[in-house]
């Protein structure tokens, strides 16, 4: 933090702007092909395949790319969501298949993609290099069920874990024992192959087993973990997934086992560096920053009225941080869709965990002056829908009972697209190659 006395006064003329410009500088920073130099390993004795999987996938394959000798061999194939595959860079010459397939439910396309990665690594040999690129969103495009299982059954079940509450690493953890390529698997056919992993991290603590379900990362968690997660959530399954998930059928390799014996896992971007990125620039407009946390979890709506207690508290002058100042935090929080638990009949609204966020936020700020926040998943996309997050402002309740909106009506459905979409303060950047997961700015004057 600084205590730099200047403030510029473009922050002053125009709050929103200078919200949208922290959450591009960290986008930024968690761009694939500035982060991937420093661990990309050297070509090895034999041959190198490149497999990966999650939302920033594309455009860790064209990094990968544009970085690997010419004269050295490069072949292998990603997934990514619908949309994201990124435009190619000029000059950088195509040497790996990029596919596209659904996300957050998995779809026949993810399922494909998943067969023919693990059908490449039949025949490495331990002269070989597989470099594994692995994003957030990669438990959903990299969906292979477990013997047993069908696709639909495994649709179903992640839908209702989506709807759950249930936070990041819970869900991992059931795909992870529904899976044939989750949880170590896919190292396990990669053996015995050298397997180097570079991640983007978009989970609490940065866990390689939890982004993406950690593929290529030893499990800690069980079948009976897994099981207990259902019972918890009072998922539905069939008589035999839980049969399979009683008797262990479908356990994860553990540490220990020889298929990570020659296996590392990089970090090449993670939300604690997007959050610093943002907290440099705004100390460099003349602005106190204060980074929370990047590991936040809980309901988004609850997490919004914690965050409105610290902004009102500091609006005032009196703690717990100085004026003017920005708030910054990530994380990944959660949203229970309650609409169709309290009352089938009620409409289920649009929107994803930082429209929620905002929502709770705006309803505890009620309108506190001189405090301004943009709340956005840092891969574009808040949810199912189109915008990557929402903006609140000083008069967002005011302008919503003048445009005939009832904030409590649409908390009630989950419906953040509708409210904040009415105000024009919807959050729009499009796919935006990476995920870092929520970032949260609130800025107070």
């Amino acid at each position: 933090m600084s205590s730099t006395p200047h403030l510029h006064s473009d922050i002053q003329q125009n709050p929103r702007a200078f919200l949208r410009q922290l959450f591009d500088q960290a986008v930024q920073r968690a761009l694939p092909l500035q982060n991937t130099p420093a661990f990309l390993p050297k070509p090895p004795k034999g041959r190198t395949l490149v497999l990966g999987a999650g939302k920033a996938a594309g455009a860790m394959a064209h990094a990968v790319e544009a970085l690997w000798p010419l004269d050295a061999p490069l072949s292998g194939m990603v997934v990514t969501r619908y949309g994201h595959t990124p435009a190619r860079p000029v000059g950088v010459p195509e040497r790996l298949k990029i596919v596209e397939a659904s996300h957050p439910v998995p779809d026949a396309a993810g399922l494909a993609a998943a067969e023919e990665i693990l059908s490449l690594t039949q025949g490495l040999t331990q002269d070989d290099l597989v470099l594994c690129l692995i994003s957030g969103g990669g438990s959903a495009l990299l969906t292979l069920p477990a013997d047993g299982l069908s696709l639909a059954e495994k649709q179903s079940i992640n839908q209702a874990l989506l709807k759950s509450g249930a936070n990041i690493g819970e869900m991992n953890c059931v795909r992870k024992h529904l899976s044939r390529i989750k949880g170590g698997r896919l190292a396990a056919a990669c053996a015995p192959a050298q397997v180097v992993t570079l991640a983007i991290s978009d989970v609490p603590g940065d866990d390689p087993s939890v982004i993406a379900s950690g593929p290529t990362v030893p499990d800690v968690t069980t079948c009976a973990d897994a099981l207990q997660i259902l019972k918890r959530y009072q998922i539905d399954i069939s008589n035999d997934v839980l049969t399979a998930l009683q008797n262990s059928k479908w356990e994860s390799p553990k540490s220990g086992h020889a298929a990570f014996h020659r296996s590392t896992v990089h970090l090449i971007a993670t939300p604690q560096q997007s959050l610093l990125a943002a907290a440099s620039l705004a100390e460099s407009k003349g602005l106190r920053a204060y980074v929370l946390s990047d590991e936040m979890e809980g309901e988004s709506r609850e997490v919004g009225k914690v965050h409105a207690a610290l902004a009102r508290a500091s609006a005032k002058g009196h703690g717990p941080f100085l004026k003017p100042c920005v708030i910054l935090s990530g994380g990944e929080t959660t949203v229970t869709i309650r609409a169709t638990k309290t009352d089938p009949k009620k409409r289920e609204g649009r929107g994803g965990r930082a429209g929620e966020f905002c929502m709770g936020l705006a309803q505890a700020l009620q309108g506190q002056e001189n405090v301004w926040s943009l709340a956005a998943d840092t891969d574009g996309i808040d949810g199912i829908e189109d915008n990557a997050g929402a903006l609140v402002t000083p008069d967002t309740l005011a302008r919503g009972a003048h445009a005939g909106l009832n904030l409590d009506e649409h908390l009630a459905c989950n419906d953040a697209y509708g409210y904040f979409q009415a105000l024009n303060d919807l959050v729009f950047s499009g796919p935006t190659h990476t995920n870092v997961n929520d970032f949260r700015a609130i800025l107070v004057l």
